[in-house]
């Protein structure tokens, strides 16, 4: 259990900035119960970094490109159709981006542990 756990805090510190504050304490715990065996599932995520995201929002955002890249297609399509609903929306999101980007991250870890959870992987 010694060993899973410093992986966890190990895998934690380099990656924390990926996901909000609050969401840290059930990833830890998401990570202390993965067998050492499955932690190259880790690696297989597509985790993205808020701070380019928010960039991409900033510099291409009115076209909806940063919601492309975290995967909401439909609200990238509704960007780009509207030139990021005539800068309004751009601007919002431009402030909200980065914990949508972090909610993604979330959404990814606890859909590739819930997979495992669900008696499949034990």
């Amino acid at each position: 259990m010694h060993q899973y756990s410093s992986q966890a805090d190990m895998w934690l510190m380099v990656n924390s900035k990926f996901f909000r504050p609050e969401h840290i304490p059930a990833v830890r715990g998401y990570l202390n119960n993965l067998p050492d065996d499955r932690m190259y599932l880790l690696a297989s995520l597509d985790l993205k970094d808020p701070v380019i995201i928010l960039l991409l929002s900033i510099f291409v955002g009115e076209l909806g490109i940063d919601r492309f890249v975290i995967g909401d297609t439909g609200l990238g399509v509704a960007k780009l159709l509207t030139f990021g609903g005539c800068l309004v929306w751009w601007i919002i999101d431009c402030f909200l981006i980065m914990g949508r980007t972090r909610d993604k991250n979330y959404e990814k870890l606890t859909q590739a542990f819930g997979y495992q959870q669900q008696g499949i992987i034990r």
